[in-house]
């Protein structure tokens, strides 16, 4: 008889905008594997400083954050990171961490199958959208726009 093997248990990284209490408490009491922002960078770190170690750890981020995709869209790029970003606004930590809960099946699918770099939409229904990283697209026309001009 063959065995199935299990597929690899991801670690979900939780950006310091989804608070750092209710969110990964949550999640972790699901069983998920979390790793907090908080635990691992102070509180004042910036993105540019923790997104390429999380990016070598291979953790999933976790995120409400919509500017990080094009602020970041670089070092998202370079670091190959899969980013889920829940686009529901004003919601308490409990919501948040429902909606992932919600969307979970999807968001591990997806970050199974696709190694990154790569950038989610997570709705409160439990929708999940794949998204262009932004700096790939910005690449693009840029070089576009320099082989336009010097032509």
């Amino acid at each position: 008889m063959r065995s199935r093997r299990r597929p690899e248990k991801l670690a979900y990284f939780v950006d310091r905008c989804l608070g750092g209490k209710t969110v990964p408490e949550i999640l972790r009491a699901a069983g998920k594997k979390v790793e907090p922002h908080d635990k691992h960078f102070p509180e004042t770190a910036l993105d540019e400083d923790w997104l390429p170690i999380v990016g070598r750890k291979k953790w999933v981020v976790l995120t409400e954050d919509s500017r990080i995709r094009y602020v970041h869209g670089q070092a998202i790029e370079r670091a190959k990171i899969r980013v889920f970003i829940l686009m529901s606004k004003k919601l308490n930590g409990q919501q948040m961490a429902a909606a992932f809960l919600k969307a979970i099946n999807r968001i591990e699918k997806m970050a199974r199958k696709n190694q990154g770099p790569f950038i989610a939409k997570v709705y409160k229904d439990g929708r999940v959208v794949m998204s262009e990283v932004p700096y790939a697209k910005e690449q693009k026309t840029t070089l576009f726009l320099i082989c336009w001009l010097k032509s």
